[in-house]
């Protein structure tokens, strides 16, 4: 099946083959062609040009994009989006002043998602995470990060890893998956007995998961917790995604990276020796601004890591207690707003640095020859600068998943 966009105004994200993530100046740089054309084969991006270029004149069907952008559609390396429920009594909490670690010391927080968890049936939870998985789909998201975590027991991390394995077969979005069995301690374990457990956990965690991760911080878990859980995540052949420096500088950084992370998430709170400890790493620093304006705590330094030489990825932590949103535009927009990117560098980061973030930037994340397309048809008259200006006026015009009008 060979589908042709045409009338293109501007299609943007074009990057090389072989180019899996920008970083330093590059992350300036988005190329792109005006009065384009795009041509879709069996789900994957065939072929593309401009004016300059003829346009094909074979294909199945044509899509007249009217002057629109085409775009790759956003990455999300990092959710939450297996829960049960709601928190929003925990809203009001924190209206009133409570802060994310009085409300957790209460019973709330994680520990309260995991008593919601355990209660809802394995396919009402796959009903509830779906109804996400299509909010962000509709809001222009295609490859999605997905984590435990809400299980806290064997029995119910695996629940989980379950109903994310589900989705993955069965959502149009590329999924990937992440045992974050190490959320905190679950209920009924001394945190030492819930370190072990969590690495015994390992081998059937590793049947559906791609990643494992630690939440490395100030009231969670240590470096030296984080170490032992990531020896053994390794030894079933997981490689280590990280929370880290959420709440503190956790020396989370540190640890992910002397342990080949493929992304460190959160960053928050920041000094120099992390953002020295990243150069010259595989390891890509993710910030979440969703939980900085959500939790009213600082933005991470993204400038700084840029001005370093590194790259950045962003991402939504889509979840119930800290960031309940999966909408990746508005995360661009406060990328710019709140972060001061410029237009272009949050772009980057919403998609090819995502996609690097979780392992998938050779399949999605660009407007590449062999990747899959995965892309956003705007109305006409829009460009990067005023998606992330006006944050939340329509833009979309549809979105297509594998080649396919979702």
């Amino acid at each position: 099946m060979r589908k042709l966009f045409v009338n293109i105004g501007t299609l943007a994200g074009i990057v090389p083959e072989g180019l899996l993530r920008k970083e330093g100046p590059q992350m300036d740089e988005v190329d792109a062609f005006e009065n384009a054309w795009l041509l879709v084969e069996d789900g994957l991006i065939a072929d593309f040009g401009d004016a300059s270029r003829p346009v094909p004149d074979n294909a199945d069907e044509v899509v007249d994009a009217r002057g629109g952008m085409v775009m790759p559609a956003f990455c999300d390396s990092h959710t939450h989006i297996v829960y049960a429920g709601c928190r929003d009594g925990e809203f009001l909490d924190k209206i009133n002043g409570l802060s994310y670690e009085e409300i957790a010391a209460r019973g709330g927080g994680i520990l309260n998602s995991s008593d919601l968890l355990h209660r809802t049936s394995e396919k009402e939870l796959y009903r509830q995470s779906m109804e996400r998985v299509g909010e962000m789909i509709a809001k222009g998201t295609g490859a999605i990060e997905i984590k435990s975590g809400y299980g806290l027991n064997p029995e119910d991390e695996m629940k989980m890893l379950r109903v994310i394995d589900r989705i993955k077969r069965t959502s149009p979005a590329l999924i990937r998956s992440t045992f974050l069995g190490a959320h905190a301690v679950g209920r009924g374990y001394t945190h030492e007995g819930y370190v072990d457990a969590v690495c015994r956990m390992m081998p059937d965690a590793a049947r559906y998961a791609d990643f494992v991760d630690v939440f490395c911080d100030e009231g969670f878990f240590t470096v030296e917790d984080t170490a032992r859980i990531l020896e053994a995540g390794a030894a079933a052949g997981l490689r280590p995604k990280i929370h880290a420096n959420e709440l503190a500088v956790s020396g989370g950084v540190q640890v992910g990276v002397r342990y080949g992370a493929l992304s460190v998430d959160h960053l928050e709170r920041t000094t120099d020796a992390e953002i020295e400890a990243l150069r010259g790493t595989s390891t890509m620093p993710t910030m979440l601004p969703g939980s900085s304006f959500f939790l009213g705590i600082p933005y991470g330094r993204a400038k700084d890591y840029i001005a370093a030489g590194l790259g950045i990825a962003l991402a939504s932590d889509y979840n119930p207690g800290s960031s309940p949103s999966g909408d990746m535009r508005f995360v661009m927009a406060l990328g710019c707003i709140r972060m001061r990117l410029t237009p272009a560098r949050a772009f980057n980061a919403v998609t090819l640095n995502s996609a690097y973030a979780m392992g998938v930037s050779d399949v999605v994340g660009s407007i590449t020859r062999g990747k899959r397309a995965n892309i956003i048809l705007t109305h006409p008259g829009w460009n990067l600068t005023k998606i992330a200006y006006l944050h939340h006026s329509p833009f979309i015009s549809s979105i297509y998943l594998n080649g396919e009008i979702q």
